[in-house]
């Protein structure tokens, strides 16, 4: 129990010393003299950002704020939008539910994590918000959560409170679990196990909730006397049907990605994004007739078959055509770096500089339904704003603030101070005696943090059950 309780006041210890720094979150913040990168209106010059109540009140030049303001000095210093993330399993304890080929009934919400320190590294990479999805073990899987990474803060504030619902979808190796080559014994394998089988059962579970819809439909208009008894797993599928829920579905080949715009298209709904997308390119002016939007990886490829036939050029090529293109991570790691991913796009096909940043920012925010409110600079939307040092796409930048809603959660300055606090108090704490060595009764070490990012990268690839 000692131990337990000393690991406890540890991990207490550390998140208290990242906690955000800002004690007037719903007062004034005044950023000056700053190069503004909008990823809406161009790049401003030498302007400055007012922020009250969490929301940019004011864009220009020579403002002022009230006494009481926080303000911040950006004179030869660059300022984008919060940096999205539409594709993420950060914070999640669980992603994948691989039991059943449909679990529509489970949803991501109920494993959020605030405690997990990938969060706080997210914010010293400029990220803010991010769509957290359920694994790609089902034809259609849990649902989704669209969070704000409030550090330091209960799990419910990290939801945005007027996000679209939103759903996982997946197609290829994952789901038919090619891996797989033996069961347990007793076992048998899960259907689907072919690109065919998955068709169906999306297909099936679509008609299904289609009757289900339907006699809803006639219990209100009083056709029927008795409501049908709730059906938890047609329920979100009916949500897609009306137009209340966002498909985010998995893929890689065009020719599954272009089968499910088309099943889309049968049941009268539209596929929200088309999630990696490696083959995307190929078929990007149906993807635009369809008006589905494309997440991607920029340059990661070749780590499975079915991830091979990639390019450099894909996210040009969509944006060519005229398709919302975001870049994602669906990595911790890979996360903190999103800004060079977007800076990419302007090597590999020339994408205009703007263009490059609504990628990471703007775009995402469009494709999770919440850019009324975030993912550009822009008078009215919420106060989530990163200070860079640098250009952004300059590889030796670093965020030096991350807000969120006019908030402080991440403080490079603050952080190198932290680290020499931490270092003392992990020190004292190895000094206890339930901190010896596992043979004297001391706690086990932990996993070294390059096999933790081993196993992580592993399970993204889908090779023990993530996500890739």
């Amino acid at each position: 129990m000692r131990r337990v309780l000393t690991l406890f006041t540890f991990l207490l210890l550390t998140v208290a010393a990242f906690v955000p720094v800002s004690a007037q979150a719903r007062g004034e913040v005044l950023i000056k003299n700053a190069t503004v990168l909008t990823a809406a209106r161009g790049t401003l010059e030498g302007t400055d950002i007012l922020i009250r109540g969490g929301k940019i009140v004011r864009i220009g030049k020579g403002l002022t704020a009230g006494s009481g303001a926080v303000t911040f000095d950006a004179t030869g210093k660059f300022v984008t939008p919060g940096i999205i993330d539409a594709h993420s399993h950060t914070m999640l304890s669980a992603i994948n539910e691989g039991s059943l080929a449909v679990t529509s009934m489970t949803d991501v919400k109920e494993m959020l994590d605030p405690t997990d320190i990938t969060i706080y590294r997210a914010l010293a990479g400029g990220v803010t918000s991010a769509l957290l999805l359920h694994g790609s073990a089902n034809p259609i899987g849990g649902q989704s959560a669209t969070v704000k990474f409030k550090w330091g803060r209960p799990a419910a504030d990290y939801l945005i409170p007027d996000a679209p619902l939103g759903i996982k979808f997946a197609l290829g190796e994952n789901v038919k679990r090619s891996s797989q080559t033996q069961t347990q014994p007793g076992q048998t394998f899960r259907y689907p196990r072919t690109r065919m089988g998955t068709m169906e059962v999306i297909r099936d579970a679509f008609r299904r909730a289609r009757d289900y819809k339907q006699e809803w439909d006639d219990f209100r208009a009083k056709k029927t006397k008795v409501p049908p008894r709730v059906d938890e797993e047609l329920q979100p599928l009916v949500e897609i049907l009306e137009g209340k829920r966002i498909v985010h579905c998995h893929g890689y080949r065009s020719d599954e990605h272009l089968n499910i715009l088309r099943m889309a298209e049968e049941f009268g709904f539209r596929v929200g994004t088309l999630q990696h997308g490696l083959e995307a390119y190929k078929i990007a002016p149906e993807i635009a007739k369809h008006g589905a939007g494309v997440s991607i990886f920029t340059d990661s490829w070749s780590y499975k078959l079915e991830a091979y036939d990639n390019t450099p050029y894909n996210a040009y090529i969509l944006w060519k055509n005229g398709v919302t293109v975001s870049i994602n991570s669906d990595s911790d790691e890979r996360m903190r770096r999103l800004n060079l991913d977007a800076a990419k796009t302007m090597k590999f096909g020339g994408v205009p500089e703007e263009d490059a940043l609504k990628m990471i920012t703007l775009n995402p925010a469009k494709q999770l339904g919440i850019d009324k409110r975030t993912g550009s600079i822009e008078q009215g939307k919420d106060g989530d704003i990163v200070i860079w040092n640098m250009h952004p796409f300059s590889p030796y930048s670093h965020p030096e603030i991350t807000m969120i809603e006019g908030e402080v959660f991440f403080d490079r300055s603050r952080d190198k101070l932290n680290r020499a606090v931490l270092a003392k108090e992990r020190e004292e704490l190895e000094k206890l005696d339930v901190n010896k060595a596992p043979g004297s009764g001391g706690t086990p070490p932990a996993r070294p943090a390059e096999r933790r990012i081993k196993e992580r990268d592993e399970a993204d690839r889908g090779e023990i059950g993530g996500d890739n």
